[in-house]
């Protein structure tokens, strides 16, 4: 996996991070998935295979929320136990955040945390902006520009602060 010059300047402060990260706390998650409800079956679930397939470990709520169990509760854990929050970005979460939902809570954390990375599927960074000026201004990869499995690639590289 190889990075453009302007691709490393935006993922490398990642990759130093999760190295100190996995250092100081190796049961941590590399990725936390922060997705809309409505794509959790789509393209939430195909981010999520490309991630594990590039052996990144990922909290992804289809797969971590026990039957049973206190969803917010369970969703605060896999925040606090992830090194890195993805955020994919789609007409749908767009919604979800201006309806302040699980997502947009999920979006709250990441963002007072700094370790966040805005995946961008069918939408653009303007249409971003318009909903949520704070995320925008993350550097993140574009599913416009490169395939899910290119970006999975590249971000599970970075959690993993693998050399690429």
């Amino acid at each position: 996996m190889s990075y453009s010059p302007s691709e490393w300047r935006k993922v490398e402060p990642f990759v130093e991070k999760a190295a100190e990260q996995a250092t100081k706390h190796p049961e941590r998650r590399d990725l936390f998935l922060c997705h809309a409800w409505d794509d959790r079956q789509g393209s939430a679930r195909e981010l999520h295979s490309k991630l594990l397939s590039y052996d990144a470990t990922v909290w992804f709520s289809e797969d971590d929320l026990p039957l049973g169990s206190l969803m917010l509760r369970e969703i605060d854990k896999g925040l606090r136990n992830s090194r890195i929050g993805i955020v994919l970005v789609t007409p749908a979460m767009l919604k979800s955040i201006e309806g302040a939902g699980v997502a947009e809570k999920e979006l709250s954390v990441l963002l007072a945390s700094s370790r966040v990375i805005p995946v961008l599927h069918e939408v653009t960074f303007e249409d971003l902006n318009e909903i949520s000026p704070m995320l925008a201004s993350h550097s993140g990869l574009n599913t416009s520009d490169q395939s899910m499995d290119e970006v999975a690639a590249k971000i599970a590289a970075a959690a993993a602060a693998l050399p690429v």
